[in-house]
């Protein structure tokens, strides 16, 4: 029986990969298994592999493990481009196919859960299976909402911040202006504001460290992360959550974080469910970010339901 250890919050030193001109920054752990597909771990927006290393420590022990740092986050590249989904769903395809070089488990919270989703769908052929983590990306019958983004850096919806109130209506003109773009990314992009965000949507205080704060602090401060910023609320995110889920063939796991104050968890489950019935899912005591909350929790249910594919 294997013993049990607590997972390590020392983040695994990575290596660099080029796509298309840019350099990619990914992590590799574990060994290749026969009959185990290799995992390929997704962060959120704002975060890195940084934030998967309680869950990279264990799972190598039984999976080889990667974990990559989007185009425009953590130790990536930031070049001016139009990111979107389908940057990071052509991102991932391609990473999988010349790195990992058969197919991987995409597993993905938030703003990379879309992404991992996107790739399951449109690309299949790079897919063993898809576990998300309290996922992002609008369904058809949703109006048109702000970005993700802009909701995980200032405030979940239902908790209006003093900022919101004073834009109201003119929100949206108002992120679109130069001037108004630069003061809220100088705002987000501050210890304080990022401790606060965090406070808001982990369950468990006691996992917001400074290492974390760091974490997300560190990458805001790059050359190009102010045009990263600018262009993920511009930039068209890619196909709708109910399109995609039409198109998916293979296995799906869905992982909530219950106490998540951005997402009804719930009612996104529903969502799920009515177009990919098959799906398997668990309800967990956690927020926004259960992998890094909860991580044995979260490692233990991966490793079960990867291994019974």
């Amino acid at each position: 029986m294997q013993a049990i250890t607590a997972p390590s919050t020392t983040p695994i030193p990575g290596q660099y990969w080029q796509w298309r001109g840019h350099k990619v920054y990914y992590v590799k752990a574990g060994e290749q298994q026969l009959q185990r597909p290799s995992l390929l771990l997704v962060h959120g927006f704002g975060a890195s592999t940084d934030h998967w290393r309680k869950n990279i420590s264990e799972l190598c022990q039984d999976f080889q493990v990667f974990a990559i740092d989007l185009l425009g986050f953590g130790r990536s590249a930031k070049p001016k481009l139009d990111y979107s989904g389908d940057l990071w769903r052509d991102q991932l395809h391609d990473f999988i196919n010349e790195i990992i070089g058969e197919k991987a488990v995409l597993v993905g919270n938030s703003l990379g859960g879309y992404a991992c989703l996107s790739v399951a769908a449109q690309y299949p052929e790079s897919a063993a299976g898809v576990v998300l983590l309290n996922s992002a990306g609008p369904f058809n019958e949703q109006p048109t909402a702000e970005p993700e983004a802009l909701q995980t850096q200032i405030q979940p919806p239902k908790q209006k911040s003093g900022l919101q109130k004073m834009l109201g209506g003119g929100v949206k003109w108002m992120f679109k202006q130069p001037l108004s773009q630069f003061l809220l990314f100088q705002y987000v992009r501050q210890r304080w504001v990022i401790r606060q965000t965090l406070e808001k949507v982990y369950l468990d205080k006691s996992a917001i460290t400074d290492q974390l704060v760091e974490e997300i602090y560190r990458p805001a401060y790059d050359a190009g992360a102010f045009d990263v910023f600018v262009s993920v609320f511009s930039t068209p995110q890619g196909e709708k959550v109910d399109v995609l889920l039409k198109q998916l063939t293979c296995p799906l796991l869905l992982l909530w974080g219950e106490a998540d104050p951005w997402m009804n968890a719930k009612e996104r489950s529903r969502k799920f469910r009515q177009y990919y019935p098959q799906l398997q899912e668990h309800f967990l005591s956690a927020g926004h970010c259960p992998h890094d909350e909860i991580p044995s929790r979260v490692n233990s249910l991966l490793r079960d339901w990867v291994l019974e594919q």
